[in-house]
């Protein structure tokens, strides 16, 4: 019983560290669009099937039922608020934390999310 407790709080663990900001855009078909891709919510087209990265910093793949999207930037949350600034370079999709006083100078993080 106690091997089946730990497991499962193992588990609750690993799922809510995996735990991805992903949303869906279900497909909706109005007159003369082509059935054989995909409008996101800015009104660009996508092919059927087709996979891309838009400009924030969200990972997106058209299918038939509509666009699935997951941000693909790791944020930090485990450093020091009070000494320490994250900066974010959406060219990259990445983040750095640097102190406030020397922003030369990277800061330990503990924790990061996506």
């Amino acid at each position: 019983m106690n091997a089946l407790l730990g497991s499962l709080v193992v588990l609750a663990s690993i799922v809510t560290l995996c735990n991805a900001q992903c949303f869906f855009i279900p497909k909706r078909h109005h007159p003369g669009d082509n059935l054989k891709e995909c409008r996101d919510l800015d009104g660009f087209t996508y092919p059927m099937n087709s996979k891309w990265k838009n400009n924030k910093c969200e990972e997106c793949s058209c299918n038939p039922a509509g666009i699935s999207c997951c941000n693909i930037a790791a944020v930090p949350v485990g450093y020091n608020e009070l000494k320490c600034n994250k900066l974010f370079n959406p060219k990259t999709c990445t983040y750095t934390v640097v102190e406030k006083k020397n922003p030369k100078k990277f800061c330990d993080v503990q924790q990061w999310v996506m």
